[in-house]
């Protein structure tokens, strides 16, 4: 049974026991005393009255009103199935989304991942490099005292060295004769010499 069908059904039997339970009021007042018969026909109008009214309504306005309701219903229905599709579209975003988010942080995780093994790798050469500097840093500190340390030892050697043959000069000169000295000096010319 389709919907207009059972509109009009369900319409007509409620205005039929309306109009029934109107005229079936209407009698009894008839029925109780004379001097009611007047009202009980005024009454018998009202409703015949409204019962014309409702049937003109029916008659002319059902149509229309079937329409209006049947349109109505048309735009509530796609209404309804737009914000259905509106929900599937946002829920496809939301999840399209959220993977994007996912991968993301995937992304960020391996970026960071990443650099941490990069400031491993570059703190690692860093400090080998660095060792390796303080290596030959402390290989020509060294150097550097060990010349030092010939160069001071060279000039205390020659120093002391002076220092000796001036005592031995000054000695031999105290304790040799003027004879003495030429002596020696002869023989220290010829000891040159043969040298030579």
């Amino acid at each position: 049974m389709s919907k207009t069908k059972f509109f009009k059904k369900g319409f007509f039997v409620v205005s039929l026991s309306i109009i029934f339970t109107l005229v079936l009021f209407a009698f009894s007042f008839a029925t109780e005393g004379e001097g009611h018969g007047s009202h009980v026909m005024e009454w018998v109008w009202k409703v015949l009255n409204f019962a014309i009214l409702v049937f003109l309504i029916v008659k002319f306005g059902g149509k229309p009103l079937r329409d209006f309701l049947r349109k109505r219903t048309e735009v509530i229905q796609k209404t309804l199935d737009e914000a259905r599709e509106a929900k599937e579209l946002a829920q496809k975003a939301l999840q399209e989304v959220e993977e994007r988010l996912k991968t993301k942080d995937k992304e960020i995780e391996e970026i960071i991942a990443s650099a941490k093994q990069s400031g491993e790798r570059e703190r690692e050469i860093l400090v080998q490099e660095g060792e390796k500097l303080s290596e030959k840093i402390i290989e020509q500190a060294k150097a550097n005292i060990e010349y030092e340390l010939k160069q001071a030892k060279a000039a205390i050697k020659a120093e002391a060295v002076e220092l000796a043959m001036e005592l031995a000069e000054k000695k031999l000169k105290e304790k040799l004769t003027p004879e003495e000295q030429k002596k020696l000096l002869e023989e220290a010319l010829a000891k040159l010499e043969s040298t030579k």
